[in-house]
């Protein structure tokens, strides 16, 4: 029997870690869309052009883990 494979290659980690106090209300938009809601929260989302279109509108708020 074959194992099934547990990969995290089509995945990206995007963790909240700047406050949205100061932000434009597109950003906080975005940041929801993502599925971040406190700070420091962390979310593994399928890799795509319309999250990585999400992540890059609010570069300066998250980071992405690999």
């Amino acid at each position: 029997m074959a194992k099934a494979k547990t990969s995290n290659a089509g995945t990206v980690r995007v963790k909240l870690f700047k406050s949205m106090n100061s932000c434009q209300w597109k950003h906080r938009l975005s940041v929801k869309a993502l599925g971040l809601n406190k700070l420091n929260d962390v979310r593994e989302l399928k890799d795509s052009p319309q999250v990585r279109g999400l992540i890059n509108k609010v570069n300066y708020l998250v980071r992405v883990e690999k």
